[in-house]
């Protein structure tokens, strides 16, 4: 059975979108809740800082200090040492948090999934480009059986 949707008609998506808590985007907020988000992955994870530290200096081949940590999750440095970005997906797979990017992606209205729903979002997404082609398939060849009469 065809589903028909109204033109007008929000994608699920397109609902929870609309649906999230607006934020106003500022520097100074962003930094502050970021930050905030860095230090609640840190505390919530099994790793110390100096764990932590050590296993992104190991991953990045950079070296990565406690101090590095601290100075990018503390309140009172707002402003100033501000977490590399370009090291978040290391960050967070060492903490096994998505946390801090799903964060980021929120303020500017994206999502972030893992594992499993990824892996729906993406069989959603076969299973409806097949039931186009489908009706592609169906069009076609109502056209060319109307053709050789």
């Amino acid at each position: 059975m065809k589903k028909i949707c109204h033109p007008n008609q929000l994608s699920f998506l397109e609902l929870l979108r609309d649906l999230r808590p607006k934020w106003e985007i500022s520097v100074l907020n962003i930094d502050i809740l970021f930050r905030a988000t860095l230090a609640k992955a840190i505390k919530e994870s099994n790793l110390s800082r100096i764990q932590i530290a050590a296993k992104m200096t190991e991953a990045l081949d950079i070296e990565i200090t406690k101090t590095m940590l601290d100075s990018w999750t503390a309140e009172s440095r707002e402003g100033l040492n501000r977490f590399p970005a370009c090291y978040l997906p290391v960050f967070c797979q060492i903490v096994e948090s998505i946390e801090p990017m799903r964060v980021l992606a929120d303020l500017i209205g994206c999502f972030v999934v893992e594992g499993e729903e990824a892996l729906l979002i993406e069989l959603a997404k076969v299973e409806s480009q097949k039931q186009k082609l489908t009706e592609k398939e169906r069009a076609i060849k109502t056209i060319l059986s109307g053709a050789g009469k």
